[in-house]
Parts: C-alpha cells; structure tokens; sequence
C-alpha cells in the first residue's frame, strides 16, 4: 500500500483488526463521493483512508460511530421518558385545578374453564400424512 503501512497507524488505531474496519469503511465512504481530506496524489481509496488516519485528519473514534451506525438494521430514537415520581405526583393532583391524565385501560381476557379448553383440544383436527416421508 504505497507510502502508508499499518506502522503508521497503529498508534492511532491500536487494533489492527479495527483498523482495517476503519479503513475499509472509510474507503467505501470515498467511492460513494465522501469528500477527501487530504491530497490524492493518484493513490486509490483504501490507501487514501489510511493516510486520512495516519495524518490524523479524520477521529477514529468519529470512524467507529460512523461504521456502527451504517450497520445498525434498527435505530432507537431516544424519546423523554415521564420520571415515575412525576407520573406518583400526577395522579393525586386533581384538587389543585390540574387535569387528571387518563390512566390506561386495564387489559382483560377472555376466562375459559379447564374443560372448555380440553374440548377444543379434542376438536383439533390431527395434519394429514403424506407418503412424501
């Protein structure tokens, strides 16, 4: 790789395995047209990542956030949650001209006896067998 070895960036990234995460990402970032922020000089993209990390114009740590981010599937939006002494003090306040919240529906299902369940049970239909077996 042209001028830029794992030497010279191992003491920013100590890992090696994570370095070459780091870097390949980087890379991929740059082919889809991420702006570069050093000189070119006609290098291909994974050596210009690693001189990106080598010359320290890129936080690795900025990398890292970046990598795992690109391959969450799930995104948690962190949404304020009501404290539960806020949620204690609400509930007994309506004398003091506040709105009482509606407290949620309490959930309910339907009962069934033991041998009401045994009789739907015994009107189960058994899978046909097949002669593929």
């Amino acid at each position: 790789m042209a001028r830029v070895t794992v030497e010279d960036c191992i003491d920013k990234v100590e890992n090696r395995f994570e370095l070459v995460l780091l870097a390949s990402h980087r890379a991929r970032q740059i082919s889809q047209g991420a702006p570069i922020t050093i000189d070119r000089d006609k290098d291909k993209n994974p050596v210009v990542a690693l001189r990106e990390i080598a010359d320290e114009t890129l936080s690795p740590d900025d990398l890292k956030e970046d990598l795992i981010h690109s391959l969450q599937k799930h995104v948690e939006v962190d949404e304020p949650e009501q404290e539960p002494s806020s949620m204690l003090a609400n509930t007994g306040t309506a004398g003091k001209g506040e709105e009482e919240d509606e407290l949620p529906e309490t959930l309910t299902f339907d009962q069934m006896s033991e041998e009401e369940l045994l009789a739907g049970i015994e009107g189960l239909v058994p899978p046909e067998k097949s002669d593929d077996y």
